[in-house]
């Protein structure tokens, strides 16, 4: 059983690593894959096959250890049905096989490095499924335990992935390929380190748990990772260096880098059959066993302001995305450009506010009380979208970027670039398609069994957070974003889809108010609050509170569509001026002079006719 738990994630992070390197180590052209990333991409295809078959006995070996039957029992097509559907890891274990499939049957059909790109990402999902119903859970807060782990797999994968991925591709291109890996190597040690502390702390924080087997592994597995983080350094020094006899050994240190790396992914695939040591839980409220966390004091300001509960998964997206918003600056300014400071203001306050929904005091109370919970959708959905969206994201990535690697490849930016212009980005920031994921998506979620589902684990907290802010993203750079899109539309067509978003919010509101049963699933009721006495009434004063917030960002979008619009007016005064004045120099006649020598030539042929 352990042996195949090492075999599938050895295989899970060859199959991204290859995939990896077909899809942005090895040089595309044009954006179509290469001779070279196309046999790549069939290994990836024979490992992609090998993973999901250690995935499903990995499903097999599970039924067996719960049922307490042999393996060939487990095999029972009735008893793995009622497995994969009726319980949470089952389900999770479910959508990984289902991904995995998805990308094995697509693998043969694709020729181009995007597409192959975003099937890898489709992986990396799969492989983190099942964390989130991991037994990390069981100690301490789950937002910090299971994201923490998350990103602990996530980061792993790149890792481990990538070293084999370097390994596997023609020895002519693994020098071209290792600057790009150098770069994502980089970014996956941190990650694994800092996620690795966090897991760690979660499950080892008082000092008896480390006199346990659970904790030795971790000790061998931090030693290990201090000896990939010195090796990992000595790579970047020697592609540094740019010398020829430091980079054939590079290669060969790398060989040994991959072999000290599936010693660590084999100690973890050991800690995941282990229970980590843990206290006594019978005394646990329901909402330390629900949450992870005891039930905070009654909401104050001074609560609000100060409790604390870090979601680790959010952290580290906003920490990825903040930093590379920092790279993009730094980068401007080496090279002489000035970016607004106003732009980078807009968008460290809308990541803050992100942080404060999600892990902060408000992202606390979220977690017990509707009412909470709503004020944090409209943060996430309607406040800190807008400070991204003036942020300019989009226009820092598009000026920043890499370029080709060698003139022929379609380079990172180029790839950014077919991306916003191709026909699904245009279907998608038409204003009807915004407006429908942005107001129509609560109708979806509020009012039918999906959000009751989705507030059961912490996963269905996580995908409802990162759907309130790229539909808002969306929603609000199509009506007052400065980053570029497929297609800019009048001004006065963005006020009438303000205005039917408007109305569309205050409809929900109401209608969420004049609920007589609750929409959740009993989630809120269950965690039995000691200050909220009626779960309806926290219900209504959320519905309240979406009318009375929603308001707020609607009008100051509307205030600055209608600014945007008259310094739109104003550029194009401008621009007319500034050509009359070009005519006028040159001795030619201006635009209106133009205009009526054409009307007087018109009176002179009419004139003429009769």
């Amino acid at each position: 059983m352990i042996l195949n738990q090492g075999a599938y994630y050895l295989l899970a992070f060859a199959a991204i690593g290859t995939l990896l390197s077909a899809s942005i180590f090895i040089p595309n052209k044009d954006g179509s894959l290469s001779e070279a990333a196309l046999a790549v991409k069939k290994k990836a295809s024979l490992l992609t096959l090998l993973w999901f078959f250690t995935a499903f006995l990995v499903i097999i070996f599970k039924v067996s250890e719960i049922l307490g039957t042999s393996i060939f029992s487990s095999f029972d097509s009735q008893t793995l049905i009622s497995y994969l559907t009726q319980t949470d890891l089952g389900k999770s274990m479910f959508i990984q096989i289902v991904l995995i499939a998805i990308v094995l049957t697509a693998l043969p059909f694709i020729k181009r490095a995007l597409p192959l790109l975003l099937f890898t990402l489709l992986a990396i999902v799969g492989l983190t499924s099942p964390v989130f119903q991991s037994h990390a859970a069981a100690g301490g807060s789950h937002s910090l335990a299971i994201g923490a782990l998350v990103v602990h797999v996530v980061a792993i994968s790149l890792w481990v992935g990538s070293l084999f991925g370097i390994l596997i591709i023609p020895r002519e291109l693994r020098i071209t390929a290792l600057y790009r890996f150098s770069a994502l190597a980089l970014w996956a040690a941190i990650a694994v380190s800092m996620s690795g502390v966090a897991t760690a702390f979660t499950r080892l924080q008082d000092r008896s748990t480390w006199n346990s087997q659970y904790s030795y592994i971790v000790i061998a597995k931090i030693i290990l990772t201090i000896a990939l983080l010195a090796m990992g350094n000595a790579n970047r020094k020697a592609l540094q260096s740019r010398d020829e006899m430091k980079l054939k050994e590079l290669l060969r240190l790398i060989s040994v880098e991959a072999m000290v790396m599936s010693g660590v992914a084999l100690l973890g695939s050991w800690l995941s059959r282990i229970q980590p040591p843990i206290g006594d839980i019978s005394q646990l409220t329901i909402a330390e066993i629900k949450v992870g966390m005891a039930t905070p004091p009654p909401p104050s300001l001074r609560n609000l302001l100060f409790e604390y509960n870090p979601d680790a998964l959010m952290i580290a997206i906003l920490i990825v995305i903040t930093a590379l918003y920092i790279k993009g600056v730094i980068v401007l300014k080496k090279r002489g450009d000035s970016w607004p400071v106003g732009r980078t203001v807009a968008f460290a306050i809308g990541i803050a506010l992100i942080d404060f929904a999600t892990s902060g005091g408000l992202g606390v109370y979220a977690l017990f009380s509707f009412e909470y919970h709503m004020i944090a959708h409209m943060l996430l959905g309607m406040i800190a979208p807008i400070g991204l969206v003036l942020g300019a994201p989009i226009t820092l990535a598009l000026r920043t970027l890499p370029q080709s690697r060698d003139g022929q490849e379609r380079g990172v930016r180029t790839m950014a670039l077919s991306v916003l212009h191709s026909r699904y980005s245009k279907v998608l920031t038409n204003p009807i398609t915004a407006l429908a994921l942005f107001d129509g998506s609560l109708f979806v979620l509020y009012f039918t069994d999906l959000f009751g589902t989705l507030m059961q684990n912490h996963a269905g907290h996580i995908l409802m957070n990162i759907h309130f802010i790229l539909v808002g993203f969306l929603f609000f750079n199509v009506i007052i974003g400065i980053d570029p899109n497929p297609k800019r539309y009048p001004h006065i067509l963005r006020i009438v889809i303000l205005f039917g978003a408007i109305s569309l919010h205050a409809f929900f509101s109401i209608a969420l108010m004049s609920q007589i049963s609750l929409i959740d699933g009993g989630y809120y009721q269950s965690l039995r609050t000691p200050w909220i006495t009626s779960a309806l009434d926290d219900q209504n004063a959320g519905g309240s509170v979406g009318w009375a917030m929603g308001e707020i960002p609607m009008l100051l979008a509307l205030i600055s569509t209608f600014i945007l619009w008259m310094r739109e007016d104003k550029r194009e005064t401008v621009r007319i001026d500034r050509n009359e004045a070009r005519l006028a120099a040159m001795g030619e006649p201006d635009e209106l002079a133009q205009y009526n020598s054409y009307l007087n030539k018109l009176q002179v042929r009419d004139a003429k006719d009769k």
